[in-house]
């Protein structure tokens, strides 16, 4: 495993050295260049077994991520310290493999060259008879050893540069791993708001009809038992344990459909907020174009709790009886904006459903933004791609 990590290492610098011309151009365009040549000094040093993390997110492509990485301060930071190290570098490996092995295949081939009368001379060294050539053929196996150290040497030195410059704390990094920390705290608050929102609505809703049931049950046994002609009573009361039932029944079929809708299922997301509009007791304008068939299960469940909160808050909250949706939908994702014209001055706040709306929408890739200042309503606007990143 050692001797194949070294003949890697070795391979690699000459590899370098001989793309040194196309990085001594690449200066020119040292922007755009700098973040491929230090993304592929990572990739060289994980090939040769030197724990290092890729920069370049999995789910962009080179194109996009070369356009965006000079916006970041890390790559001044990270990517132009290694790719002037790599460039310094690959014009030493060049030396020394062009010196190196040139002069040690001179020395190697010396008894050839001297059966077609060339002496094949090698820094001072010139042989003058066959057994000089005979003798050089070891010194020249030495010769190539040594280069392959030194360019493993550099090749070394080129991973212990690129950690060093990689050893600063990259801002990007720091602030992305404090976002993951923070949506990480989110979800977790809003898992467990909406957990205990499922347990209000089960023992306030349907629990509570279902103990009106049985005891509507035990007084008609009773009715029943003790007073066989007392029809009327046992009539009443059967129709109102037959209400109750009817309620819980009702109630437990808005909490399912508040986990997961039957129809966003079967028929989508357009069909399935089209369903949310005609149930609310809001007057809902709504707007939707495309289709939904690209959009993913994640994503497509994101954006219908978003619409669905959003209208549960201007029902409890806005003062107004109409809000407007408008839903698009394309091949590459959607965008949905839920407007009303109430009293505005909503919030984000955490652990609240807009606070665990807005990381689920995180979480497929996508972002919920908010504009509600006092008096001017209240603007819900949410995006995700078609597929997660994941």
């Amino acid at each position: 495993m050692a001797q194949i990590r070294i003949a890697r290492r070795a391979l690699t610098e000459c590899i370098a050295a001989m793309a040194f011309p196309i990085l001594l151009l690449s200066i020119l365009v040292a922007p755009v260049s700098a973040p491929v040549v230090a993304e592929t000094d990572r990739s060289r040093a994980r090939w040769c077994g030197v724990e290092t993390m890729p920069l370049k997110p999995s789910d962009h492509s080179w194109a996009k991520w070369v356009v965006l990485r000079p916006r970041s301060r890390s790559m001044w930071r990270t990517d132009l310290p290694v790719f002037v190290t790599a460039v310094l570098l690959s014009a030493l490996s060049l030396l020394v493999a062009f010196f190196g092995f040139i002069g040690a295949a001179a020395l190697v081939f010396s008894p050839v060259f001297w059966l077609f009368g060339i002496a094949a001379q090698v820094g001072p060294f010139t042989p003058e008879s066959v057994g000089e050539t005979l003798l050089a053929m070891p010194a020249g196996i030495v010769l190539g050893a040594v280069t392959t150290t030194v360019l493993t040497g550099t090749s070394f030195l080129r991973d212990f540069l690129l950690r060093a410059f990689s050893r600063n704390r990259d801002p990007d990094l720091l602030a992305k791993l404090e976002e993951l920390r923070t949506s990480r705290a989110s979800l977790t608050a809003a898992f467990e708001f909406e957990r205990q929102r499922i347990e209000r609505d089960l023992h306030d809703g349907a629990q509570q009809e279902l103990v009106a049931v049985v005891m509507r049950l035990g007084m008609l046994e009773a009715t029943a038992t003790a007073a066989a002609a007392d029809q009327e009573r046992i009539v009443r009361l059967a129709r109102q344990a037959q209400a109750h039932a009817e309620r819980a029944l009702e109630r437990l079929r808005d909490t399912v459909r508040d986990i997961h809708p039957r129809e966003l299922s079967d028929l989508g997301l357009i069909a399935a907020v089209r369903e949310l509009a005609a149930r609310s007791p809001l007057r809902v304008e709504l707007t939707s174009t495309g289709d939904d068939a690209q959009l993913s299960s994640p994503t497509a469940t994101a954006v219908y709790f978003t619409v669905s909160e959003a209208l549960t808050n201007i029902s409890k909250h806005a003062g107004v009886g109409n809000a407007r949706i408008d839903l698009r939908c394309a091949t590459t994702g959607v965008h949905v904006r839920v407007h009303d014209d109430g009293v505005g001055g909503a919030r984000i706040d955490t652990g609240s459903g807009l606070a665990g709306l807005r990381e689920r929408m995180r979480s497929v890739g996508g972002n919920l933004e908010i504009l509600s200042p006092p008096g001017g309503g209240t603007l819900v606007v949410a995006s995700a791609p078609s597929q997660p990143p994941w």
